[in-house]
């Protein structure tokens, strides 16, 4: 194995050479983490006066190699150079040294995205993403749903009846693959209800990198005018789920990203659905009707249109890891006007919906591939003293 490999900027290159180049590239990395080193890969950028040396530790490369070709032919159209080489040698995953390199308290989340996590996660996400869906995790894709109702995954394997399906039955988060070249399909992953499902799902789906995710779900609709199955856009989050109240200040903003939002928002139009712009409140207890003054007394301050259990924490999930998010749910119950969950309806509901549902996702995902195949604009979720990879 080579002690290192580097890639320079080719004045007049074509682009099927360059290409060949990286794909050498990353089957260097995955050499180097199959010889049990975590593959460090550096970028130097001359044109930095501050800091043109960058540099972050990768394991198991060729789960997110579409990320990384990506991301190193952008470097390399700006006249970056890349090196790799072996670094450390790779941590056991039931070596306990292995969590004292996994705290995100010392973490630097500034850290440009391309090396946001480092190497002992990524190994280690990846591991417990394919326990809990029980798929292989290259087998995800760049655009990820999330749901917690099996009517969706029927409906998204009827109409992609060749997904990768999960190899064992009882996995506690199946996901369901639509595979396409460089990992542009879909992935549905059901997450479960509840705050801790999706940020447990969340935490490992974004080791991955993948350019979308979206909640799609059901809510209960907290306004006069909305009627079951009504949807409900996001545009802002009301974080009552308690999961995430030590780790981010609830006074940090949430917002979905403005471009998802608004492929969402035409494909609602397109389809002619019903539909409302607003905050979803999340919260942790589904028997929050038994406590019902102390909600709504929230609900009301913060405008809240729709109360569900998850779509706040996967959205500071992507606020926290720098994915575009957005939430688009369905008006099942409207437990502040006489209409609470119950059985029959909910069955009616569910039938009624499930598929419109999913046809728009899918329909604005469509769209988001044509107009920004690269992945959608993330700059917002860049903190202010963190420049773009090709910045100064």
């Amino acid at each position: 194995m080579k002690e290192m490999m580097t890639l320079s900027p080719v004045t007049g290159e074509k682009l099927e050479d360059m290409e060949q180049r990286i794909e050498d590239l990353l089957n260097y990395m995955e050499e180097v983490d199959q010889s049990g080193y975590y593959p460090q890969l550096t970028v130097v950028r001359s044109w930095s006066e501050h800091n043109p040396r960058i540099s972050g530790e990768f394991a198991k490369p060729r789960v997110f190699s579409w990320y990384l070709s990506r991301e190193i032919k952008r470097l390399l159209l700006k006249n970056a150079a890349i090196e790799v080489r072996p670094s450390r040698k790779k941590i056991a995953l039931n070596d306990p040294v292995l969590l004292d390199n996994l705290d995100e308290d010392v973490w630097d989340f500034t850290q440009k995205k391309l090396f946001l996590f480092r190497a002992e996660r990524i190994d280690l996400s990846i591991d417990r993403l394919q326990h809990y869906t029980g798929t292989p995790a290259e087998d995800f894709q760049r655009y990820i749903l999330f749901t917690n109702y099996d009517m969706h995954v029927e409906v998204f394997k009827r109409k992609f009846p060749d997904c990768v399906q999960p190899a064992r039955a009882g996995v506690q988060m199946p996901a369901y693959h639509h595979k396409l070249d460089d990992n542009l399909g879909v992935t549905l992953v059901n997450i479960g209800v509840g705050p801790s499902n999706a940020k447990t799902c969340t935490d490992h789906v974004a080791v991955l990198r993948p350019d979308v995710m979206i909640m799609v779900g059901h809510c209960g609709g907290l306004r006069n005018h909305q009627e079951i199955g009504d949807f409900v856009l996001a545009s802002g989050y009301m974080r009552s789920d308690g999961v995430f109240d030590q780790i981010l200040p609830k006074s940090v903003p949430l917002t979905p990203n403005y471009l998802l939002n608004i492929h969402l928002q035409n494909a609602l139009e397109k389809f002619q659905l019903k539909y409302r712009l607003g905050t979803v409140y999340t919260t942790d207890n589904r028997n929050w009707e038994f406590v019902k003054k102390r909600t709504v007394e929230e609900i009301s301050m913060s405008r809240s249109i729709a109360i569900d259990m998850e779509s706040a924490t996967v959205a500071t999930n992507g606020f926290r890891y720098r994915v575009p998010n957005a939430t688009l749910l369905c008006v099942s119950d409207k437990p502040l006007h006489g209409k609470p969950k119950l059985s029959g309806a909910a069955q009616n509901f569910y039938n009624n919906s499930k598929e419109k549902h999913l046809e728009v996702v899918l329909s604005a995902i469509d769209e988001i591939k044509r107009s920004n195949p690269a992945g959608l604009p993330n700059d917002s979720l860049r903190a202010a003293d963190e420049p773009l990879m090709g910045g100064i």
